[in-house]
């Protein structure tokens, strides 16, 4: 761990929340070999701007990295750096390593499982979406707070403005679903604890793949809503993503420290 542990900051309910950022990115769309997590961008490596806004976020309590063995070295002397250096709240919110899986869905099912005995609600977000702003943060825990005590979760995302085309065999289209109904399902993702930790422990038992957390309350038949994220909250998979992030980050000043809840805006 590193840090002192801190419960100083929760949600309008009450309860602390608790985060884990997936960090356990492959390099392959990106053409680089290793974590694409630890790639330079606008200075330091990527990763290190996804932490420095979740330190910055008053109502995150405990931030947990999950990522693979190979870059434990390489993310405990950047966390230590991101501390070092952060202007945020004082105490700042402990960083704990945690191993992670094959997969996502296994390093999220494997961080839950690392998760203090008394977490009650959880973020779960990947630190490869390293433009997510503290309030975006700060918005997700306000709404957390209700959504977990009406059996929901929440998930961050955007309203889809391409025209989207279901296709089938040899690219033939089968449909256009209405796009007034789409969007773009983004992290941050919260839940309470105990749900999320069911839901995972059924898929793997059931053989279930997802790509995201809320599918598996999706299958459950249990609600989830959308809170609105900004455009700029993507999540670098590209060389081209790159480009964009370091010209976003040049739009912008130092992180303001958010000290307490947001509004929600939980759809």
């Amino acid at each position: 761990m590193y840090g002192e542990e801190s419960h100083w900051f929760a949600t309008e309910v009450g309860n602390p929340v608790h985060l884990l950022i997936a960090a356990a990115g492959s390099g392959r769309r990106m053409g680089a070999n290793g974590n694409k997590l630890l790639l330079p961008l606008a200075g330091r490596p990527l990763l290190a701007w996804t932490l420095e806004a979740a330190l910055a976020c008053g109502a995150i309590s405990w931030i947990g990295v999950v990522g693979q063995p190979v870059d434990a070295g390489a993310i405990a002397a950047l966390v230590a750096e991101v501390r070092q250096g952060s202007t945020a709240r004082s105490p700042l919110a402990p960083v704990v390593w945690i191993v992670g899986g094959d997969t996502r869905q296994d390093s999220v099912r494997l961080g839950l499982a690392a998760l203090p005995a008394d977490a009650k609600q959880v973020l779960i977000h990947d630190g490869a979406r390293c433009l997510v702003e503290p309030e975006l943060l700060q918005r997700c825990c306000a709404a957390l707070g209700a959504a977990t005590l009406a059996g929901a979760g929440i998930i961050a995302a955007t309203p889809v403005t391409d025209t989207i085309k279901e296709v089938g065999e040899g690219g033939r289209v089968k449909g256009t679903p209405d796009r007034s109904l789409l969007w773009a399902a983004q992290t941050p993702q919260g839940f309470a604890v105990g749900p999320l930790r069911q839901a995972h422990a059924k898929a793997e038992a059931q053989g279930w793949t997802v790509t995201d957390d809320a599918a598996l309350f999706e299958r459950l038949g249990w609600p989830v809503h959308v809170l609105e994220a900004p455009p700029s909250n993507i999540k670098v998979t590209t060389p081209f993503d790159l480009t964009v992030a370091e010209a976003v980050l040049k739009t912008r000043g130092s992180w303001a420290p958010q000290p307490g809840p947001g509004p929600s805006a939980c759809r």
